[in-house]
């Protein structure tokens, strides 16, 4: 399932990324692992539903979750940084959610924590 919305990507050969309506549904649906790489002060304010903290200040790719998942930070530019990590690394089934949790919230979308 998420492959195929994957495949949509966003900036024409910029770093690979997930529209907003693609990850709504898979955060509604579970359909992936959610990765906020915010510091946990940030993460613990607020994130995206389900999502796990993985710090870019400490960021391992090798601790990203098994399979497809999704990289958030607040605006964008943390988890582009982490996606780069994570390709240069190998993964191939990691994308990220440019507009990030202040993105995420604006556009109405739910925050826990």
């Amino acid at each position: 399932m998420l492959s195929g919305l994957m495949s949509r990507l966003a900036g024409g050969g910029a770093l690979p990324t997930i529209e907003h309506e693609d990850f709504a549904r898979l955060v509604k649906e579970g359909g992936c692992a959610i990765v906020d790489v915010r510091e946990p002060h940030e993460y613990a304010a607020g994130h995206v539903p389900g999502a796990r903290n993985l710090p870019l200040s400490r960021f391992d790719p090798s601790q990203l979750p098994k399979g497809e998942c999704v990289i958030v930070c607040q605006a964008g530019g943390r988890s582009a940084k982490a996606l780069a990590q994570a390709l240069q690394a190998g993964r191939k089934d990691v994308r990220h959610y440019a507009p990030g949790a202040g993105g995420w919230r604006a556009r109405g979308g739910a925050m826990e924590g």
